[in-house]
């Protein structure tokens, strides 16, 4: 997620009746990708194959212990994209295209 964003969805959040005394979570649907799909967006852009390692599946699933990403919001939070669709969020290809 760009800082810049971040700070746009704070900036609405702050007087907002509908995000008091919740936590306002900061997901945005098109960014959220798997590692496959964000290395492949990155050899689109960069035009270059990046060497891969394959990992079992019981691997992976002991990685994701703790991951933070893929939840419910229950009621003590709201989802800003649901609340604000109106913001123009930075998508992750415009994200990557810095680094090139």
């Amino acid at each position: 997620m760009d800082e810049d964003d971040i700070g746009t969805y704070t900036a609405k959040a702050l007087d907002d009746p509908r995000t008091l005394n919740k936590t306002l979570y900061l997901r945005p649907p098109e960014n959220i990708l798997s590692q496959r799909q964000l290395v492949e967006k990155w050899e689109k852009l960069s035009g270059k194959t990046l060497e891969k390692v394959e990992v079992s599946a019981e691997e992976f699933l002991a990685s994701m212990e703790g991951c933070l990403t893929n939840f419910e919001i229950g009621e003590e939070g709201e989802e800003a994209f649901d609340l604000y669709p109106e913001v123009q969020y930075t998508r992750m290809d415009a994200y990557l295209k810095r680094y090139l």
